[in-house]
């Protein structure tokens, strides 16, 4: 009988026979294949990985990759207004040079005996972060921002007990399908849709659906369309009288211009780091970040890890260490909340290098110019024919999204990238058209990125080439 057993892989460990059926009789499994029940037929290959022959040589190895990367094109050969998630910022060059070094290149946080001072540049990194946030407590970065958005849901359900949480519409695709496989379980989602002529969630509509079993409320500012939530603090003032906690999402970028969402009544910041130093990588790199005050409920639901300071063995002298270590599955093993594997580190320093290349001045210059040249825009091609800048009366950060009078959004984009422009995402391709996606008509809706990088004359080009197509 074929129990799963074989092959022996050369490089993958436990892959013996006789160590898989121990494995298997341990956990009560009769094959690997049982393990998979749960995954429907339909999604199930059975059959071998269609892959070419293997490559004999390292120079047709390199000729094979030389030929893939030969395809991509780079923002940098045009002008780019996409944004949605992965943003145009500048890197300094000194963020890189730190990345690269050795004692850092890894995306682990590493252990004592081979820390080199990642420890320690993990703790200024966490330092600068609470600083800007306003926060007390931040974690060693997960993966990406999706998943510390999903990750501090599940965090106010276990802190309030309760079962259910509000989420703001206003978030793309990706994250809304992130949160929902998350939660899926353990909390039921709501959402609340946005106010069309604003852009933005309403106190009196979050109030209508809260209850005795609302844990949260979840906010994301600036919004999928660059909006900022205008009544965050009327909306965290509701939760808070409901026993509910608040949670939020933003880019730390944007609070060289913003309010801390902790000022006005925040529980709990989450968000993704890839804007502070991180650059474009074919979509990445992303890092997501939790931050909290310091309140030992809060504190003992992270299940990443923290960095703080602790006495030595010599009088007077600090180290860095691990804090509340015995919360993680690292000390708890199965027991832990939540698992803890690999993170992103080595982007929690660069981000780090960033904030203090950057300081407090920097980020305000940086926040007001993203702010001037974004308004900037939308001014200016609110005064096209065949465009509407939607939502104009709100306040906007980095991102607007616009409506085409008649012609679809991919349309439009092809006929901008003739002339050497990346146009705004498809809101269609952002929002997605699942449950919980923006209630509003999306065909034709565009939404711009502007950033520091985009000089005036790159904005006056985008708006020459859109008269010319739309006309």
């Amino acid at each position: 009988m074929d129990h799963g057993l074989t092959p022996v892989h050369p490089y993958v460990p436990n892959s013996a026979p006789a160590t898989k059926r121990a494995m298997l009789d341990v956990i009560g499994v009769d094959s690997v294949e049982a393990l998979f029940f749960s995954i429907p037929a339909a999604l199930r290959m059975d059959r071998p990985l269609n892959l070419p022959a293997a490559l004999v040589a390292e120079p047709d190895l390199e000729r094979h990759m030389q030929r893939i990367l030969a395809k991509n094109r780079p923002t940098t050969d045009v002008i780019s207004f996409l944004g949605s998630g992965c943003y145009p910022h500048h890197v300094p060059a000194v963020c890189d040079e730190i990345n690269r070094r050795a004692e850092f290149l890894t995306a682990y946080a590493g252990e004592p005996y081979e820390d080199h001072g990642k420890w320690q540049a993990l703790f200024e990194y966490t330092s600068l972060m609470a600083e800007l946030l306003e926060m007390d407590v931040v974690n060693v970065p997960t993966y990406d921002g999706y998943q510390a958005a999903a990750t501090a849901l599940r965090m106010a359900g276990r802190i309030t007990g309760r079962s259910r949480v509000i989420v703001a519409q206003t978030i793309a695709a990706g994250k809304r399908q992130k949160i929902g496989t998350f939660l899926a379980g353990a909390l039921d989602i709501q959402y609340v849709a946005i106010r069309p002529d604003t852009g933005h969630v309403y106190a009196e509509d979050v109030a209508a659906l809260l209850d005795s079993q609302t844990a949260a409320v979840f906010l994301e500012t600036p919004n999928v369309y660059g909006v900022i939530e205008q009544e965050a603090a009327g909306i965290a003032e509701l939760a808070h009288a409901n026993g509910s906690l608040l949670v939020c999402s933003t880019d730390p970028l944007s609070l060289g211009f913003m309010t801390a969402p902790a000022a006005w009544g925040a529980d709990i910041v989450c968000g993704d780091i890839q804007s502070l130093g991180l650059g474009m990588h074919y979509g990445g790199a992303t890092g997501g970040f939790i931050a909290t005050h310091d309140d030992e409920r809060f504190v003992f639901e992270y299940p990443s890890r923290l960095f703080g300071l602790a006495p030595t063995r010599v009088d007077g002298e600090l180290g860095f260490c691990d804090v509340a270590y015995e919360r993680t599955s690292l000390a708890m093993r199965e027991e832990g909340i939540e698992w803890v594997g690999t993170a992103a580190a080595l982007w929690g320093i660069t981000a780090g290098a960033y904030l203090a290349l950057m300081g407090p001045a920097g980020m305000t210059q940086l926040g007001d110019t993203i702010a001037s040249r974004t308004r900037y825009s939308m001014s200016a091609l609110d005064e096209l024919d065949g465009i509407e800048v939607l939502h104009s009366g709100s306040a906007h950060w980095r991102e607007f999204a616009v409506r085409y009078q008649g012609r679809s959004a991919s349309d439009v984009n092809a006929a901008l990238l003739e002339r050497g422009i990346y146009g705004g995402a498809s809101a269609l391709d952002v929002l997605g058209t699942g449950t919980g996606g923006s209630p509003e008509h999306l065909d034709g809706v565009a939404i711009y990125c502007v950033t520091e990088l985009h000089s005036p004359a790159d904005i006056d080009q985008l708006v020459c080439a859109l008269k010319d197509i739309l006309k």
